[in-house]
């Protein structure tokens, strides 16, 4: 599949097979998420691999966005490492595009390594934020940006063009 075809037939898939995903496939799709930009080269990135039933459960419980973890094999939850920036003055906030590209990557690969995958997200929402920092048991300087659950999709989702002349600007709004 190509970057084009993995980008306009890509969809949001929230119901998985009961079968595993490898740890080879989560090395891939990680690998991707840290092919990402970033600014400054920062690389604030940080990924928490989630296997354990119970603690998706509980993200279930706190968050009723996040029930594709009732089925998903794996859950990929990616962080913002705010240490990287220590002593930095500028562009601390960059973080966010930064674990946002990430997070797009492994949408994509995961699409192109036929699995179904969907983005939950976790920040900039407070409390869900502290609610997943709680059950992960990240660190302070560790901020959720999102959770992405993985795996082989139930049903196929048909692609939806989404393009819309009228969001287009030239030059002047």
């Amino acid at each position: 599949m190509d970057i084009k075809e993995a980008i306009l037939t890509r969809r949001s898939i929230r119901n998985y097979e009961d079968k595993e995903v490898s740890d080879e496939l989560i090395i891939e799709l990680l690998k991707g998420a840290m092919a990402s930009p970033s600014a400054n080269n920062k690389q604030p990135w940080e990924f928490l691999v989630l296997r354990d039933r119970e603690k998706m459960d509980n993200i279930i419980d706190i968050n009723p966005e996040a029930t594709p973890l009732k089925t998903a094999n794996v859950a990929i939850v990616v962080c913002g490492n705010l240490d990287v920036y220590k002593g930095y003055k500028k562009n601390v906030d960059f973080w966010i595009q930064d674990c946002a590209a990430a997070t797009q990557n492994i949408l994509l690969m995961a699409h192109g390594k036929g699995l179904g995958a969907v983005w939950i997200g976790i920040y900039p929402a407070t409390p869900r934020t502290e609610d997943v920092s709680l059950i992960l048991n990240l660190p302070e300087n560790i901020i959720p940006l999102s959770i992405i659950s993985i795996g082989y999709p139930l049903n196929k989702v048909e692609p939806s063009n989404r393009y819309n002349q009228s969001k287009i600007h030239y030059n002047i709004w």
